[in-house]
């Protein structure tokens, strides 16, 4: 069938996948023809979700490796699935419930709930597969696997034994004591009111306040407050009767439970120790809190004085924990300020006995409720500004002057206003409450978009500290790989400084946990409710009615998905997995926790290696998002430029460890290889390559055929080599090299003269390009599997798949021949830098120029005589003279072997030609000089963002580059006179 035109992406990669489908190009083990497996687990996409360009780049990632190692004969398995994703999959189902007008969640209850969250995921699961097969992922879809699979109340068709894995996983590792419920400080989202991890919290850099207020000493108490510099001389003082503290969150100073100083402060070492007043709520109750030392205070940030609230910022509750302070919870689950409780006299009244030291500080101080009745009920952002104001209003604020630059805006420019009668007012009346307006770094919840608090909840916690240890060993030992480099300091960071993990949320949509409790409080850990209520005879059980964070069960995903805990064949052979492809931003939320929890379960690692890629960002370098309006949809991507160019653009720029700056021009740059490909084939095609194509490798004689399948030999290993070390831009920047420059533009061009049909080097040219195209197609096909296949069907009938087809073995040993390789590349560089000088120098593209030679040794004379045609045809060349010394006007071309020239004195305007060149490179040294001035500001490095100052950067590489291709044209006109 002939080929046409073009390639018609859009009609054909459907076509081609679906009769991957049907010919079971993707099963397990398809074309397997050797001992050795290979596997590789999809990181599983949100049920609900669809694709986007990390997506893309993730999966075309581990494609190349799949397709590649099939190829091989690997027996292998890329395993795929999904995450039931509990926050965001019920986020989705609530909105679509109240956008038709039914009943929401409370109103439906639990039961009734889920069934609408597995009608949801039956109806839009589907999704993000679609969008991966457009991609050409070529996972085996028969196996696809789903983190709830088997769950209560799962419909049919959603079979499976997940839940059963992770259930058993808890009750084990509870009975084991590496589970327990306990009180700690979490993120708290008040919109969906669930603690959530720190992956779903956006921290972001918003418009804020600090507020500056005194804490009253105890009994009147002063003290002398002295300030000095570096050398210790006095700057400032005076004698106080408070001490100063900031904060950006005013509404919860009716939590503190101390003021923290460093202890190397030497302003306030005469005061710690002693008591201060919280300056807010009912004077008569008004609290006494200790000032205490702590190495997390700052003494050179602020006032150097910290407030300390333990159940409402992380950094607290660590001070907090170290110095027996209580955690005083001053918000309920929707971010408003307590009403429940000890009422507020009685609450003061204990908390003040705690700090007096008259009674012990409880383990657990929920019951006793600090905030006043005047902001009971609030919001949180409403009690804020009832604080200030009545803090304000007591005389309580820090004061500074109008003009104090840390106000922001809010500062005047007149030191001294009028006061009501119009007599003059005192430096001291015109003081303001100190306010710094200041950036702040605010976290939202990922998908409420509302500030996210602090919290101090009951949750349920792994112990991570007593199963850390083998998944630092593993890593260290080098038993698991993590590239590059650099990112196995980021996995020891955090598993060297782990937390304990929270597993537990507030959602009905996800695996509820398994665990219990009787009346008097008393836990059942069991995998049902009749052998929970087998622990308890007689009693009356209620289930915990949370479910598991989502990363607890996706930390299953190498073994849960092989069926385990049955030791299935599957589980057997590919087990523990080979790579693991996947972003930075999850190094520690999924990678480190699947290696935390495959070892506490199993004692085995997990996978071999993690390949760690990075972010895909716009061509200027910045993240995508929806508000900066610069995301790229990959499937609006593939529908204008095809799949193929999606997937080779990406891994062109797979550079390790370098984020990927990725543009439209770039993907239609690689849309144009696709179609050089497709022009070689059809070139190819009309000359009778493919009418008889070889049975075996071809053995040439010509020389440009041997030369060309010694070079296809080199890409072979090239390639190899790249893929087998992860360097994926490597293997498509070499193919490129390749298949463009050497196959379509070199071998093309110089084999038309052996294509005629009265050559006799024809037959065997049709043989050998016929063989060269097929390898292009077989080492392109793991990045551009569309249409590699397409070629491959069409060109010639086959007994199997391209995508089935064995990869080739053969090397540069075999059949590298090295003259023909020394002559054909010293053809192709002669000709080369003849192109390249007549460029510099403005020659005109269609004009025949002669050329001269001084010199030229045996090998030298005979390459040109056996390739003169060839080398005068493609560098419009006339004629070849031998002089003794080159004239005047003379271009100098260099050769290995050979000295030859081009007379150009003549020919092009030489006086012109450099004023030309000169008045351009002056023009680039000014706009060089503009930019060699602007990095090399130090206060630009500093304040620009890490993009503007990266764009600044390419902007003068690019002008250097391009003012040395100048200079190289500018000294090659001075040789002329």
């Amino acid at each position: 069938m002939a080929l046409e035109k073009t390639f018609n992406a859009a009609e054909a990669e459907s076509r081609i996948y679906a009769d991957w489908e049907t010919k079971g190009a993707f099963k397990a083990g398809a074309n397997a023809q050797r001992d050795e497996h290979f596997s590789v687990m999809i990181p599983p996409p949100n049920v609900t979700g669809s694709l986007h360009m990390g997506h893309a780049f993730n999966n075309t990632l581990q494609d190349i490796l799949v397709r590649w190692h099939r190829m091989q004969g690997f027996d292998t398995l890329w395993q795929p699935g999904q995450d039931h994703a509990g926050i965001a999959t019920q986020m989705v189902v609530e909105r679509e419930l109240a956008a038709t007008g039914q009943p929401g969640r409370r109103e439906l209850g639990r039961e009734a709930f889920t069934a609408k969250v597995w009608e949801q995921k039956q109806k839009s699961g589907g999704t993000i597969i679609d969008q991966l097969r457009r991609l050409g992922a070529s996972c085996d879809w028969s196996r696809n696997a789903f983190t709830m699979s088997g769950a209560p109340g799962a419909p049919e068709g959603e079979e499976g034994n997940f839940h059963d894995a992770v259930i058993k996983v808890f009750v084990d590792m509870y009975n084991k004591g590496l589970i327990y419920r306990g009180k700690r400080l979490v993120n708290w989202d008040p919109h969906f009111e669930t603690a959530i991890s720190d992956l779903e919290v956006e921290s972001t850099e918003v418009d804020g306040h600090m507020w500056h207020f005194k804490y009253p000493l105890a009994g009147g108490e002063t003290y002398t407050y002295v300030e000095k510099d570096e050398d210790g001389n006095t700057l400032f003082e005076e004698t106080r009767d408070y001490i100063s503290i900031a904060t950006t969150r005013p509404e919860t100073m009716l939590g503190d439970g101390a003021v923290a100083v460093h202890p190397s402060d030497e302003r306030y070492a005469s005061i710690v120790g002693k008591l201060c007043e919280i300056p807010v709520g009912p004077k008569e109750q008004r609290r006494l809190i200790p000032i205490i030392t702590d190495e997390y205070p700052d003494k050179n940030f602020g006032s150097g004085a910290v407030k300390i609230t333990g159940a409402h910022d992380f950094n607290d509750y660590g001070v907090a924990k170290r110095n027996g302070i209580p955690l005083y919870a001053l918000m309920d689950t929707q971010g408003q300020m307590r009403a429940d409780g000890l009422p507020y006299d009685q609450a003061a009244a204990r908390a003040q006995a705690i700090a007096d030291g008259s009674e012990p500080a409880p383990e657990d101080a929920t019951e006793i409720n600090l905030v006043p009745d005047a902001y009971r009920g609030l919001d949180r952002f409403e009690a804020r500004k009832r604080v200030v104001e009545d803090v304000t209003a007591e005389g309580l604020a820090v004061m500074t002057e109008a003009t104090d630059p840390r106000l922001g805006r809010a500062a005047k420019k007149a030191p001294v206003e009028p006061g009501e009668g119009g007599e003059m007012r005192t430096e001291e009346e015109n003081l303001v409450p100190l306010v710094e307006a200041k950036k702040i770094m605010q976290p939202f919840g990922d998908r409420s978009k509302v500030v996210i608090e602090p919290m101090l909840t009951d949750q349920w916690f792994v112990a991570t500290d007593k199963i850390v240890q083998p998944a630092i060993d593993a890593v260290r030992s080098g038993e698991v790989t993590i590239l590059p480099e650099q990112d196995r300091k980021v996995y020891f960071h955090w598993l060297e400084n782990i937390e304990p993990w929270c597993i537990s949320r507030q959602l009905w949509w996800g695996h509820q946990i398994p665990v219990w409790f009787d009346d008097e409080g008393n836990e059942y850990c069991a995998p049902t409710e009749a052998e929970a209520q087998a622990m308890a005879p007689g009693k009356t059980l209620r289930r915990d009615p949370d479910v598991l964070d989502t990363w607890f069960s996706s930390g299953l995903w190498p073994i849960g998905t092989l069926g385990w805990p049955e030791q299935t064949a599957e589980l057997e052979k590919y087990f523990p997995t080979s790579v693991l492809v996947t972003g930075f931003d999850i190094i520690f939320f999924w990678v480190a926790r699947m290696m935390m929890m495959q070892y506490a379960v199993v004692d085995q690692k997990p996978f071999d290696t993690v390949y760690v890629h990075a972010l895909v960002r716009d061509e200027k370098g910045k993240k995508m998002s929806k508000s900066l309006g610069n995301v790229l949809d990959p499937l609006e991507l593939i529908d204008e430029f095809g799949a193929d160019a999606v997937r080779f653009t990406v891994t062109s720029m797979a550079a390790m460890g370098r984020d990927l700056k990725l543009s439209t021009q770039r993907i239609a740059g690689y849309r144009n290889f696709g179609t050089k490909l497709w022009n070689a084939h059809r070139f190819a095609e009309m000359n009778n390559v493919f009418a008889s194509m070889p049975a075996a490798m071809p053995q040439p004689e010509a020389t440009l055929n041997k030369w060309i399948v010694g070079e296809t030999a080199r890409i072979r290993e090239e390639v190899d080599a790249a893929l087998g070390n992860f360097r994926f831009n490597d293997a498509a920047n070499a193919l490129y090299a390749f298949v463009w420059g050497k196959v379509c533009d070199w071998y093309v061009e110089l084999s038309k003269p052996l294509l005629q049909d009265d050559a006799p080097e024809a037959e065997e040219t049709r043989a050998t390009m016929a063989w060269v195209l097929e390898q292009c197609l077989v080492l392109l096909h793991p990045i551009m599997p569309f249409i590699t296949e397409e070629l491959w069907q069409t060109t010639a009938k086959r007994d199997q798949l391209l995508a089935l087809t064995d990869w080739p073995t053969y090397t540069t040993a075999d059949l590298l021949d090295a003259e023909a390789d020394r002559e054909l590349n010293w053809v192709i560089g002669l000709i080369e830098s003849i192109r390249s000088a007549r460029q510099q120098m403005h020659v005109p593209a269609g004009l025949k120029v002669p050329m001269l030679v001084t010199e030229m040794d045996e090998a030298a004379q005979g390459a040109w005589d056996r390739n003169e045609l060839m080398i005068k045809r493609l560098a419009r060349v006339e004629s070849l003279e031998k002089t003794d010394s080159f004239p005047k006007g003379t271009v100098s071309i260099a050769a290995p072997g050979a000295s030859f020239g081009l007379p150009l004195a003549g020919l092009i305007d030489i006086d012109a030609e450099k004023a030309r060149l000169q008045k351009s490179l002056d023009k680039l040294g000014k706009e060089i000089g503009g930019l060699k001035g602007r990095l090399n500001n130090p206060k630009f490095a500093a304040s620009a963002p890490e993009e503007v100052v990266a764009e600044a950067q390419a902007n003068l590489d690019a002008r250097q580059e391009e003012a040395d291709q100048l200079q190289a044209a500018l000294n090659r006109l001075a040789e002329l006179g």
